[in-house]
């Protein structure tokens, strides 16, 4: 699928010339800390799942997080991208009518979108909740729709980051579908985090790629439609490419050090910036 039209203006090292991007507090980015961040009952809780998941399976956790740890309080997030079919198709297996958010950002593929709702029937997930920015949001910060253009940052910003947390604020817990390959801010990704008062479950954390066509290959699982046409890593059409040669997500935001949406605040790292 061609790429759209980036802008009428000629940009400079991909931004509009003169045009001052806003600071990491304007758009909600944080330096990290470096300890879990929630209440005392909540970090020795953290220990005891770290120490209950250590060295089990994705199966086994993702068993334990549904019938055990969070029942009714944990909820999956999916971009619904290249490889998220492996982790919707082991969350269905446990428990089909888990919750699943789906951050639907206004700027998606097409593509994505029909994935979605055959990902939806194939599997049998019951429960997909498709979330994405406020028009208040819209109306104040990107009434144009071209903020991606100027900011990338205060578009994930308004588009993912404050949705997702909106959606997370009934749940405890969320399922992600990050793994250490994926980024380098991910290389020590653990499978169970705190942060910001909600667990993150990171089921798939030491899962290689080739674990993942594996397994997609065993279960005979559809693949998302663009993955066959170059594109490894799959956000937003604007902010996606093809690749050719290079890093897994060397696909997302070309031309700018940025390779995280921002949707989850990491424990130890530099900023908010570790997206699905």
């Amino acid at each position: 699928m061609g790429q759209p039209k980036l802008s009428t203006i000629p940009l400079e090292n991909g931004r509009v010339p003169g045009y001052k991007a806003k600071t990491a507090e304007d758009v909600g980015l944080r330096v990290a800390p470096t300890e879990p961040q929630g209440t005392p009952e909540q970090i020795t809780q953290l220990a005891e799942l770290k120490a209950k998941y250590k060295d089990k399976s994705a199966t086994e956790i993702l068993h334990f997080a549904l019938t055990q740890d969070f029942p009714k309080t944990i909820a999956a997030v999916s971009s619904f991208g290249s490889e998220s079919v492996v982790l919707l198709h082991l969350i269905a297996q446990e428990n089909p009518e888990t919750p699943v958010l789906f951050l639907n950002t206004g700027k998606l593929f097409g593509e994505t979108l029909r994935y979605r709702d055959r990902l939806q029937e194939t599997i049998g997930l019951t429960h997909i909740r498709a979330i994405g920015p406020h028009p208040k949001d819209l109306h104040e910060d990107d009434p144009k729709g071209a903020l991606w253009t100027k900011d990338t940052d205060a578009c994930c910003h308004i588009r993912k980051v404050l949705p997702l947390k909106r959606a997370m604020e009934g749940f405890d817990a969320s399922i992600t579908g990050r793994k250490q390959f994926q980024t380098s801010a991910r290389a020590n990704l653990d499978v169970i985090e705190l942060a910001q008062g909600k667990f993150r479950l990171n089921s798939l954390a030491n899962w290689s790629h080739e674990d993942l066509l594996d397994y997609i290959k065993e279960h005979n699982l559809p693949r998302h439609p663009l993955v066959d046409d170059g594109y490894l890593s799959i956000g937003c059409m604007p902010c996606t490419e093809r690749v050719k040669d290079g890093d897994y997500r060397s696909g997302r935001w070309i031309g700018e050090t940025k390779d995280e949406c921002g949707i989850h605040y990491p424990i130890g790292g530099l900023t908010d910036g570790e997206g699905i």
